[in-house]
């Protein structure tokens, strides 16, 4: 009995497929690719020929987006794509060594291909599982809770070539874990009724309602949420567009996650509010590639509700109430979170940000009026729409209106989201957390605050503590300074390249933490740092380069020991270390005898 030889896919007739499953539309072209890539496990060039000829793209666009996202890939990277989170909470769990354990174990170098071709191991920035690391992905699949145990068995799976769809599939559960539940997790309203109460009042009022409410964006900047709708509605243009921001990239992020899992529909209900308030009949859906699994679940209940008649044309029955929605996946780029460039992604394009203004509510996607929020403040407009601005207005502060959903990782006892009215302290979510010897808290990701323990008498708000949802708790033993590290590693990583003071000056800042954590610190770096984060911030293009200083700022003001400690020089020290350098020398030699160091000579000798 001879066994099935499995049949490689036709690269060519790969892209073909993808291509009409989207219309031939250019602006398709990232989704295209990521299906190329799907099928065949990179994007060969008879794909891009194929591409090519039928979008009538010029091939440099075409190769510029496959080299622009981190998931896409123009040169073969394993039958087994296998990438290990790097956020800071993964590390502090163990990633590391898990990842050595896993390249040992299948003979592959970290960050290249193994000799067979079979398998690729790398990091990647973070999974959006925080609450459940450490996690890799596996071809996009994700895998939480990692232990040395199930590392071996991922490589025994993957030295037999097991195909994926037959890895047991409780490896690749997801949970949700909700701590605490209060206005909007609480909400248990039927699927239309929110939307039902929303055309009751009409789109004026509905739009005058949530000003009324204070509803402001749940991404971190606060923007208003009923201005920019009505914004929308009022720019110049026969076409309006509304976006779901899912694209929640930040380190200790993971609420758009839990909403999306476990009350989509909420989001989608919320969405169709704010079409019926702007007038838009097309929406899209900006998913994170590292949610890709949320797909097929996401998929199922916009199907269910163009059944129920909540999506689609005549929605609930309303003559010219047209509004759908598309599914959008990213393919792994941070910035895609700003939205701009989500907008240049959705356009199928580089997710490079734009010059503002104008702005998306006047020119978004393909130059029409665009809105574009969080999946959390969608999800909050169907509270405004259900109980009216009163009522909504009412919970949290005087500055900033309802609740707040916040993900907490790292040093604590009982990590996942937790949903509270603005205004709660940092020590009641440590309280509740488990988290009682904290060291310090990142508020909102690396691009927030970080907080002493002096200072947890702080409120979550727009007033005091902004945040798009992430609460990062470091205990005692952490050393501040590797946390930054690792934050300042993360934007240099994630820097789109667009422009110059970016590009430069994040790799310039890693560089410099790197120095200081290898025994080369002066006074100079130190001064150094501080002129750099200076420029960074006055000179950057968007937010990443803006926000790429903060976690050094704030740990040198709140913990300038961790930094006091690697300045072993008074005079000025090159970063290169030449005996360093030679390290990988030694270990292909087998020598690590005293004669195969490059040492100083002793003060004094000749």
């Amino acid at each position: 009995m001879c066994s099935a030889v499995r049949r490689e896919p036709d690269p060519a007739e790969a892209a073909a497929t993808a291509m009409a499953r989207h219309r031939h539309d250019p602006h398709e072209l990232v989704q295209v690719l990521i299906e190329v890539q799907e099928a065949c496990g990179w994007i060969p060039p008879p794909a891009i020929d194929c591409i090519q000829a039928r979008l009538g793209l010029p091939r440099a666009r075409i190769l510029g987006v496959a080299t622009f996202y981190a998931f896409l890939h123009i040169f073969p990277r394993g039958r087994y794509r296998i990438l290990f989170s790097d956020n800071i909470t993964d590390r502090m769990l163990g990633s590391e060594a898990l990842l050595q354990r896993l390249c040992r174990s299948l003979w592959v170098e970290r960050g290249r291909v193994s000799e067979d071709g079979l398998v690729s191991v790398d990091t990647t920035s973070c999974t959006g599982l925080c609450d459940q690391g450490p996690a890799l992905l596996v071809n996009g699949r994700a895998m939480g809770r990692l232990t040395p145990a199930r590392i071996d068995e991922v490589a025994e799976k993957v030295r037999e070539a097991v195909p994926l769809e037959d890895w047991p599939a409780a490896w690749f559960r997801v949970d949700d874990p909700v701590r605490r539940r209060d206005a909007l997790l609480s909400g248990t309203w039927p699927p239309g009724e929110a939307l039902r109460a929303g055309l009751a009042r009409g789109a004026e009022a509905l739009v005058g309602e949530v000003k009324a409410s204070r509803l402001r964006g749940r991404g971190g900047a606060g923007f208003p949420t009923g201005q920019k709708w009505a914004a929308c509605r009022d720019a110049p243009g026969r076409t309006r567009y509304l976006v779901c921001n899912a694209d929640e990239g930040e380190p200790g992020n993971f609420k758009d996650r839990v909403l999306l899992s476990t009350a989509a529909d909420a989001v989608i209900e919320g969405m169709t509010l704010g079409a019926l308030a702007t007038g838009a009949r097309r929406g899209f859906l900006y998913l994170r590639g590292e949610y890709r699994f949320l797909l097929a679940h996401l998929e199922d209940v916009l199907a269910r509700r163009r059944a129920q008649r909540l999506l689609g044309e005549s929605i609930l029955g309303h003559e010219g109430f047209d509004f759908d929605v598309a599914i959008h996946v990213g393919a792994g780029a941070y910035v895609c979170g700003e939205e701009s460039a989500l907008i240049e992604s959705l356009e199928g394009r580089r997710g490079m940000p734009r010059n503002r203004p104008p702005y998306p509510v006047t020119q978004g996607y393909l130059g029409e009026p665009t809105v574009v929020n969080n999946v959390e403040t969608f999800a909050s407009a169907c509270l405004v729409a259900l109980h009216g601005a009163k009522w909504y207005a009412r919970l949290g502060t005087p500055e900033s209106a309802g609740t707040k959903l916040l993900c907490v990782s790292g040093d604590c006892a009982r990590p996942g989201t937790y949903e509270y009215p603005f205004g709660v302290s940092l020590r009641e979510v440590l309280s509740d957390c488990g988290a009682g010897e904290a060291q310090a808290v990142q508020v909102s990701g690396p691009s927030g605050a970080t907080v002493p323990a002096a200072e947890f008498g702080r409120r979550i708000g727009f007033e005091d503590l902004p945040t798009a949802g992430a609460v990062m708790v470091f205990g005692r033993e952490r050393d501040l300074f590797e946390v930054a590290r690792n934050f300042v590693h993360f934007f240099a990583h994630e820097s789109c390249g667009f422009c110059t003071p970016c590009r430069v000056g994040t790799s310039l800042l890693r560089n410099m933490m790197d120095k200081l954590a290898h025994g080369h610190g002066s006074p100079y770096d130190f001064a150094e740092i501080e002129r750099l984060n200076r420029l960074l911030q006055v000179m950057s293009h968007c937010g990443l380069g803006h926000s790429a200083c903060n976690p050094v700022l704030g740990t040198i003001a709140k913990f300038r020991p961790a930094y006091q400690r690697r300045l072993a020089h008074e005079e000025f020290e090159p970063a290169f270390d030449l005996d360093r350098a030679l390290a990988a020398a030694r270990q292909m030699t087998g020598r690590d005898d005293a004669a195969a160091h490059v040492r100083e000579e002793e003060e004094g000798t000749a």
